[in-house]
């Protein structure tokens, strides 16, 4: 694809968000934000029985290159196992949005993998202990002062 037709897919992903919303009674419920550009996401995750991916959405607010990243990764990851999930790198992801688009907001365009890769971390203490992780939903302003 060329610069436009990348800058045509993020805009497709913004506009019109797959997986937007929330999910009940997750498994997981993970909170994210980048103080520098004002994002904020919260991820909604339901595991099965081998602790793959059933169900994902994200709920949040910010720039386009961030909210087109949630989109995309919420599509990505479905079906993965958690220990997938951390193995990931950012290549694949920023390939798919477009390198030289995304290059100067790297954070924004990582930020929903950020956020995934450290509940993935953290799933399987709580698991073991009988809990599920849920971190309280975050209000913007909140995340913007830490």
């Amino acid at each position: 694809m060329d610069r436009q037709e990348y800058i045509e897919f993020i805009l497709d992903h913004f506009n019109n968000p797959r997986n937007k919303g929330a999910l009940d009674d997750p498994d997981m419920l993970v909170n994210g934000g980048n103080p520098g550009c004002g994002d904020v996401i919260t991820l909604f995750v339901k595991l099965d029985e081998q602790d793959r991916i059933a169900d994902i959405k994200f709920d949040g607010h910010g720039c386009t290159i961030s909210m087109a990243a949630a989109s995309l990764l919420t599509q990505m990851v479905r079906g993965k196992t958690l220990a997938e999930v951390q193995q990931m790198d950012y290549g694949k992801l920023i390939d798919t949005l477009g390198r030289e688009v995304v290059q100067s907001r790297l954070r924004c365009a990582t930020l929903a993998m950020d956020t995934l890769q450290g509940g993935a971390r953290e799933y399987p203490s709580r698991k073991a202990l009988g809990q599920k992780l849920i971190q309280p939903i975050v209000l913007a302003h909140t995340l913007l002062t830490e």
